[in-house]
Formats: structure tokens, C-alpha cells, sequence
């Protein structure tokens, strides 16, 4: 204790693109021991971003996200006190998935400890210190914000940052990382396409968003498979973008990769 949190995952159909784009504009390292037909995964020195095959009957886009803790056993001790919340064991192909577990409100994760066997690739090539272009946030929707955020605080030690008194997000951080609760409302999706509960968005923290863009544009202009969904255009998704303004208040600039996975982007002071 605390916890860590250590990757987080996405399923895309072009999940080698996606990788691609993660590597040219956020500057994220792909491990040399990468496994090309199960996965890409590429990290910022501290978290795993794992972009995963999609199979029959998986939806696409930002899927779950991973913890690291001392002991998984006393962490099962303690989401006992949290009747809903349960584990599975997953395959041992998986190369930090030993434990996929749900909290209370149904949100999947992963658990694991630094001594499972099925850690490889960048889970343990990571150094710990992350790149100037860093994974900040990962934000997740659901209908219990208060009870979830005791959950990751009682069961992971994540600690509770404080937040303007108008925000009703919750901000849990392991030291570098947070994991981001937004309350789930069905009516803030009026004007727009309803989404369901689950996650939200990656947030990424940059040394310069001028930098992001030019390297983005560059990108593009030699590979314009890599060109990122527009956000904010026609009255739907500009009631989205500013939907996602308010959930994110840290976040400067928002895009979306080339698969659709939302992204906020915040410039380091």
C-alpha cells in the first residue's frame, strides 16, 4: 500500500496502427519482447498501455485499466468488506492479467503483484519514472462515485485528491497516476449519442501541446492512417466535447486516436 496503477488496456481491430499512434505522438517505448499477434503494448516508463486484438463479441475502444499491489492476497482480504466486488484468475498467456477482478458497480480491472510469473514486456521493463509525455488520469464512469471511491480507497490505498467544491469527480492517485470517478447521469448525454457506464477516457500530461500538434501533424503527413478522429464537430459531438470539458477540467485539448478512444490532454506548468 499503496497500490499502483500500472497499465491501462485498449481493444481495437487495428491494434498495431493504434500502437503506432500511441509511439509517434505521445512518444510512448514498445518493449522488445512484444507478443505482435496477441497484443501491442507500449509504456511512458511508469504505465502500460495495452492495445489488445478485438475478438468476436468484444466491443472496441478503452477497456480497463491495472493494479499493481504487495499482496494480492490481503487485497482479496480486504474487498471482502465490498459484498458485490469479485475476482477471476485469468490465462497465463496474459502478460499481466493474472487477476481480472469488478468493484461494486460492475467497472473491470486487473490485479496483479510484482512477483506473478506471467509478468513480461514492459510491465517489468518499466523503470518507474515516466517520459515527458506521461499518462496522467485514467476516468471511468459509474453510478456509485462515493461508494466506488472508497472502494479503490479502502481496498488499494489510493489516496483522494482534493477538487473544486462544484466538481462531483473523484481523484484517487497512487503518487503519479490517477484514477478518475465520474458520476454516471444518463440525461448529461441529451443532444447526444448515450453512453453506458465503464470507462471514459485516457489522460495524457505533455511538456507542450504546440510540440504535440506539430509532431501530430507531421505524423499525419506521412502516414495519414495515423490522423485522429475530429472531436467537437456538429451539434452532437460538440455536446460531447463539452461534456467532456466539464468532466475533465484538467484536460487543455481533447482528441480522439484513430479508433475512437477519447483523450484529454493537459499541458505540465
Amino acid at each position: 500500500m499503496p497500490a499502483k496503477i500500472n497499465h491501462v488496456a485498449i481493444v481495437s481491430q487495428q491494434y498495431s496502427l493504434i500502437a503506432c499512434y500511441y509511439q509517434a505522438i505521445f512518444k510512448m517505448k514498445k518493449s522488445d519482447k512484444d507478443r505482435p499477434v496477441r497484443a501491442v503494448t507500449v509504456g511512458d516508463g511508469y504505465v502500460g498501455l495495452n492495445i489488445n486484438p478485438r475478438k468476436a463479441g468484444r466491443p472496441a475502444g478503452l477497456d480497463h485499466f491495472g493494479i499493481q499491489v504487495d499482496s494480492v492476497e490481503e487485497t482479496f482480504e480486504r474487498m471482502k468488506a465490498f459484498p458485490m466486488a469479485d475476482y477471476v484468475q485469468r490465462p497465463s498467456t496474459r502478460p499481466f492479467a493474472g487477476i481480472s477482478a469488478n468493484d461494486p458497480d460492475g467497472n473491470v480491472f486487473d490485479i496483479s503483484q510484482a512477483q506473478m510469473k506471467n509478468r513480461d514486456a514492459i510491465y517489468v521493463e518499466n523503470s518507474g519514472e515516466q517520459a515527458e509525455r506521461r499518462i496522467s488520469h485514467v476516468a471511468l464512469r459509474t453510478l456509485r462515485p462515493d461508494k466506488m471511491a472508497r472502494f479503490y480507497s479502502d481496498v488499494f490505498g489510493l489516496k483522494e485528491q482534493n477538487s473544486r467544491p462544484d466538481d462531483p469527480n473523484h481523484y484517487l492517485s497512487d503518487g503519479k497516476v490517477s484514477l478518475v470517478i465520474i458520476p454516471y447521469k444518463i440525461k448529461n448525454y441529451i443532444g447526444q449519442s448515450i453512453l453506458p457506464t465503464g470507462m471514459d477516457h485516457v489522460g495524457f500530461e505533455v511538456e507542450s501541446i504546440d510540440a504535440v500538434k506539430k509532431d501530430l501533424e507531421d505524423a499525419v503527413g506521412i502516414n495519414p492512417c495515423l490522423q485522429p478522429i475530429p472531436v467537437g464537430g456538429g451539434p452532437e459531438q460538440s455536446a460531447r466535447l463539452d461534456l467532456l470539458k466539464r468532466q475533465c477540467p484538467m484536460g487543455d485539448w481533447f482528441l480522439s486516436d484513430p479508433d475512437f478512444t477519447m483523450i484529454s490532454v493537459s499541458q505540465r506548468v
